[in-house]
């Protein structure tokens, strides 16, 4: 779950990283023009230097045509990412991904066990690392299963609504660990973009698109 993530910086960082390249050849500019201008005549700046100078300065506008043409690949580049992932607005996803926003007193994963299991224990998670509640999984048998956590700790409090929580399954058969991951599932309400990278809004969840391994139209209500 992103919970705090900063507006996209890349395209400014490279708009400051033009603005130092451009200071840089103008003022390489100014300084050679003053050398020229006061060089002594009986001693002209020598020709091997003076194209030394002017190599030099050739690559500095070479820096900045090149990072101009990055900066325009940057913004293609985030432009395909966000109409690639506009196409699962309104679609049914599964997505790798163990974080949601309690909201309303509930929060929802599903979890995916590799077999059957003896036992499933499912611990919930806050943004500081520390458990507030632990159980049974609702299902033990191969395949997918869906759970609500309606925010209540095992201490017996209630969490807050707002909390950002994971979920971490553990199944084991006797001493034999089964494999299993944690699953958000929902059908896509938006698509936002940190990073350069194109996240989608899932139930409660924003997961990012490359988290996703599956998609099909959404069920009818």
């Amino acid at each position: 779950m992103v919970d705090a993530v900063g507006a996209y910086s890349g395209t400014s960082n490279t708009s400051a990283a033009r603005t130092s390249l451009t200071a840089n050849f103008e003022t390489f500019l100014t300084l050679l023009t003053t050398q020229l201008k006061n060089q002594d005549p009986l001693s002209p700046l020598d020709s091997n230097e003076f194209t030394a100078q002017l190599t030099q300065m050739a690559g500095v506008e070479q820096q900045l045509l090149t990072n101009d043409l990055l900066t325009n690949l940057l913004s293609a580049q985030q432009s395909q990412g966000m109409t690639s992932a506009s196409n699962y607005i309104g679609k049914e996803v599964t997505a790798v991904w163990t974080a949601d926003k309690l909201t309303n007193g509930q929060a929802n994963w599903s979890y995916e066990l590799g077999a059957s299991a003896g036992s499933v224990t499912l611990q919930v998670i806050d943004s500081t690392g520390k458990t507030v509640w632990t159980g049974d999984g609702p299902g033990k048998t191969e395949g997918v299963h869906d759970f609500v956590w309606d925010g209540k700790t095992t201490a017996g409090g209630q969490a807050q609504d707002g909390g950002v929580y994971t979920l971490k399954v553990t199944a084991k058969n006797g001493d034999q660990t089964v494999t299993s991951q944690v699953l958000t599932r929902g059908v896509v309400r938006g698509v936002e973009l940190y990073d350069g990278t194109p996240y989608l809004n899932v139930g409660n969840s924003i997961v990012p698109l490359e988290a996703v391994i599956a998609m099909k139209a959404a069920t009818a209500s």
